[in-house]
């Protein structure tokens, strides 16, 4: 046992913190994962095999789930804080799982998508892009600054935009950009952008709604414009 009782004399490769940066969460057995929950082990162990030692105290994670604090803290190397951790981190799990997607609001209309990025965007004094990300029935399920400043390609890459798309699993994107000075009029970079923005969505399967110019007290839709 004093061979591996220390963890640092597991190698590396075998190291549960080390497996998940490499490999993801879901390549870790149970008891792997558990072990990163309770970071060190006894004197006598190191945290793998006191994780060992826990999962082989219960039939199974259900068991373990109605585990109390003071059956956890019969098991040796298991105090009163790595138990409190433990049931911590079920009531966690449990809570992630029954979780669901927060929604803000539902697009309707240009109208609808208009007005809401108006009163997001209308005050700003710097220039901004904001992405509404939806799903597939128009349900807003983020809404991200992308990026400050002047739009131009080398800031305001399509890339970034989908990447935070695929990253929320949305079917569609809204975009709105606000011009400082109130005139919503495009410019040759506000269409060059929109047009490169649409081309990327059909490659990738993630329809580009509409692309909104708030200025002062009026915008202007590009799809209604017939850039989109």
């Amino acid at each position: 046992m004093q061979a591996t009782s220390l963890l640092k004399e597991v190698p590396k490769s075998s190291r549960p913190r080390e497996r998940l940066a490499q490999y993801g969460e879901k390549s870790l057995a149970t008891h792997e994962l558990l072990a990163i929950l309770l970071r060190t082990g006894p004197k006598d162990s190191n945290v793998l095999q006191l994780a060992m030692r826990v999962m082989n105290e219960f039939e199974d994670l259900h068991s373990l789930k109605m585990a109390s604090l003071e059956e956890l803290m019969t098991i040796n190397g298991i105090g009163e804080t790595k138990a409190i951790e433990i049931k911590a981190c079920i009531e966690l799990g449990l809570r992630l799982a029954h979780s669901t997607q927060l929604k803000s609001g539902v697009i309707t209309s240009t109208k609808t998508a208009g007005a809401l990025l108006m009163q997001e965007m209308r005050d700003l004094q710097q220039e901004h892009v904001i992405a509404l990300y939806l799903n597939t029935k128009n349900e807003i399920i983020k809404k991200k600054t992308i990026f400050i400043g002047s739009l131009n390609s080398s800031v305001a890459h399509p890339r970034e935009i989908f990447r935070e798309a695929v990253r929320f699993s949305a079917a569609r994107i809204i975009l709105g950009h606000n011009h400082p000075s109130g005139n919503p009029e495009p410019s040759e970079a506000d269409l060059v952008f929109t047009r490169r923005m649409v081309e990327c969505g059909e490659m990738m399967g993630i329809e580009l709604l509409d692309h909104f110019i708030i200025g002062d007290q009026i915008y202007i839709s590009l799809k209604e414009y017939g850039i989109i």
